[in-house]
């Protein structure tokens, strides 16, 4: 059997990861996010240059919060598709060094991995760049914490009780 058969997010089509892990968040529709890339534990994500994003005018560079967004969602979703069944996540704590600003007219990809679950805590790591994967804009590491088990839409509590 396979270790991920519980998790439904597994497998899924890149038509499918973006109707369910995209365009049901409003913020992530909101960006324009797009996925180019998933698998388990790991997923590509594209944020389009939009002249709403940008955080200065005089440049025309993209706002780091709209990046910051993208990376965050990226992670926690890397973190949901490595998972054996599938648990709610929150973010405890995420770093992102800038390592220099997105050029403008770009769009802004990020790879995200989670490289570690425990029982209650999972830990992911990516990179964002905007067209040249050796010269990043970004890198991160991330520690998200995992809630109960998600049962047939209902949460379960870790005794093994319906809630």
């Amino acid at each position: 059997m396979d270790a991920h058969a519980t998790n439904p997010l597994t497998g899924l089509s890149l038509e499918n990861a973006q109707r369910i892990l995209i365009d049901t968040v409003p913020q992530s529709r909101a960006l324009g996010l797009k996925v180019i890339e998933i698998g388990a534990g790991r997923i590509v994500v594209d944020l389009p240059y939009d002249e709403r994003l940008i955080g200065d005018p005089a440049t025309g560079v993209m706002h780091g919060g709209a990046i910051t967004t993208m990376i965050d969602g990226a992670c926690g979703t890397a973190v949901l598709t490595a998972l054996r069944v599938l648990r709610r996540c929150a973010t405890i704590d995420l770093r992102i060094d800038y390592l220099r600003a997105a050029r403008p007219g770009r769009t802004v990809r990020c790879v995200a991995e989670c490289h570690r679950v425990t029982h209650e805590i999972a830990f992911a790591r990516a990179v964002a760049h905007d067209g040249d994967a050796d010269d990043l804009l970004a890198t991160a590491t991330g520690n998200f914490v995992l809630f109960e088990e998600i049962v047939r839409g209902q949460r379960k509590d870790p005794k093994g009780a319906s809630a």
